[in-house]
């Protein structure tokens, strides 16, 4: 059961990483902390990935690089603006939405099609986002699902949910021509090379702003690259299938550590939403 350890690790650091996110942003942009998190967490991954040595990289891999490299700048920039402006316990959630457009982009992708478990995914997926807003019922019945899409925070991070149901299938290609570590480190390289413009012409004098929030940022890095390095290592004992559906519950951390941390409200609905979120990817995945 070493890897169901590993694999919760994973989770445990996700959302570990989404906390000091959080407080990061407190004194910096959203630019400084999308560029910290990508450039610490490539900086970390660096002696993994000269340990594990370079492999051979077949024909797909620097298309496959371009392509998730850009969209995952871009769904980076989304999900630190994401936890900028809303909770944690209200962004959090729509991460675990990724599956359901993964029904619609993978068929396009790689030729995967959905079977009865995935539907019956799809409708828990949907019952809990309808519950993390459940509050605004009042208001009518479509209010729930109205008050996630006109508010920033989950809005940002729907487009993010997105973007990776089309980059999980380009990490899946990217892979298959590298290996696994070599593969994220060249994703988080390209991402912070990408973010850096972005910063230098967003920002004044980032790099005293990096200096001055070196501590959090460090840990945001820190904790972004053991997630991915537990991840990573539980891939080698078990399915791939299993290792994500562990990871997901992150989501469940993170909004608990946003009532703790941060005292958000509304953990009741949101908790109930989130959890049933996570068992709609657990069918989605397991079976």
């Amino acid at each position: 059961m070493l890897w169901f350890l590993l694999s919760f690790l994973t989770a445990f650091f996700e959302a570990i990483k989404d906390v000091f996110g959080k407080q990061g942003l407190k004194n910096n942009d959203e630019y400084v902390v999308s560029w910290a998190l990508t450039f610490f967490c490539a900086l970390f991954l660096i002696p993994f990935t000269i340990l594990f040595k370079i492999p051979p990289l077949g024909n797909l891999f620097w298309i496959s690089l371009a392509i998730g490299g850009t969209l995952n700048t871009i769904s980076t920039l989304l999900y630190i603006k994401a936890i900028k402006e809303s909770d944690l316990s209200l962004t959090l959630p729509m991460i675990a939405l990724t599956p359901l457009f993964m029904v619609i982009t993978s068929p396009l992708i790689v030729g995967e099609w959905p079977d009865k478990f995935d539907l019956m995914g799809i409708v828990l997926l949907v019952i809990g986002s309808y519950l993390l807003n459940i509050k605004e019922k009042s208001k009518g019945y479509l209010a729930p699902f109205q008050a996630l899409v006109q508010t920033k925070g989950p809005r940002y991070m729907l487009i993010v949910a997105f973007i990776w149901s089309i980059t999980s299938n380009f990490d899946k290609v990217g892979v298959q021509n590298s290996s696994p570590v070599f593969w994220v480190m060249a994703l988080f390289i390209v991402m912070t090379l990408m973010l850096l413009p972005i910063l230098l012409f967003k920002t004044s004098q980032p790099a005293k702003k990096i200096i001055k929030g070196l501590p959090v940022l460090l840990a945001m890095g820190l904790c972004c690259a053991l997630a991915v390095i537990f991840q990573m290592q539980a891939l080698t004992m078990t399915l791939v299938v299993k290792v994500i559906a562990i990871k997901r519950t992150s989501v469940l951390m993170g909004v608990l550590l946003g009532y703790f941390i941060f005292k958000e409200k509304g953990i009741k609905e949101r908790f109930l939403g989130s959890a049933t979120m996570i068992v709609g990817v657990l069918f989605m995945t397991l079976f």
